[in-house]
């Protein structure tokens, strides 16, 4: 335990972040005196990691630790709006300027893709987009340039979105240049969210597109929940804040997937 604790306590604290987050999953729950002693850092610094991770969404706190998030329960898009927010609006602008005059695009419903949307709306580009999303479609539909294809199906308040087989069935009928999904978690075995039918409109999306970016901030690293929507390899592109922890990194460059930093 000792040598472990000296060569831990060097991690970086994204990286200690990576480890509690693998902990917790295969925990379930974790104590502050604990990762202090794993780590080889003081029962202070371990405390922060867990409330930035908690302000994060990332895991829930606890008396004296913290537990691992739900697998299957997911904030409601009002509520993930308010979290991160500086950090998601980064990824979406970098996003936003991969995107090239005249493409066509698919675009799923969530809180980083309604920033993202709203960072392409600014651009003002002549470009075709379809989406499940409202908040994708208001932004988009505000510019003159831009055809946007909202798709049919039951309506979720909670997302803000549309879902279900008639979704799934409209999006077959379109080819795009390139597609851009959120997604709840991403590890070195793929990506995943807590929703299957949000899991089945990112699938559909990902089949119909030539490109597919994953936007995502820091806190989905190494955080896996309960459906695995795609391994990494159906990957071309990750757009985020921060750099992927070792094992994510690895795997990614391994599938030939280009990681882009959206700077601060």
């Amino acid at each position: 335990m000792g040598r472990t604790s000296r060569a831990a306590g060097k991690l970086s604290q994204g990286e200690r972040h990576a480890q509690i987050l693998t902990l917790l999953r295969r925990e379930g729950a974790v104590q502050i005196a604990g990762l202090a002693k794993i780590f080889g850092v003081t029962t202070e610094t371990a405390r922060r990691d867990l409330d930035e991770l908690a302000e994060r969404g990332a895991v829930q706190r606890t008396y004296g630790g913290a537990a691992n998030r739900s697998l299957i329960d997911e904030p409601a898009i009002g509520e993930r709006e308010r979290t991160r927010s500086a950090e998601r609006a980064r990824v979406a602008a970098r996003a936003a300027a991969m995107v090239d005059p005249g493409d066509a695009l698919m675009i799923d419903c969530g809180s980083t893709t309604s920033l993202f949307a709203e960072a392409l709306a600014a651009r003002g580009l002549h470009l075709t987009a379809v989406t499940n999303g409202i908040g994708v479609a208001t932004a988009l539909g505000q510019v003159e340039a831009c055809r946007v294809v909202l798709c049919p199906g039951n309506y979720v308040a909670r997302e803000g979105g549309v879902y279900g087989g008639d979704t799934l069935e409209f999006l077959r009928r379109f080819k795009a240049n390139k597609a851009f999904i959120g997604a709840g978690g991403i590890t070195a075995e793929g990506v995943t969210d807590a929703d299957s039918l949000g899991c089945a409109v990112k699938r559909a999306m990902i089949d119909r597109a030539d490109r597919v970016l994953l936007l995502v901030d820091s806190a989905k690293f190494a955080a896996g929940q309960f459906e695995r929507v795609c391994g990494i390899e159906a990957l071309d592109d990750l757009v985020c804040e921060a750099p992927p922890p070792r094992e994510l990194a690895l795997a990614l460059r391994g599938n030939g997937v280009k990681v882009t930093i959206a700077k601060g």
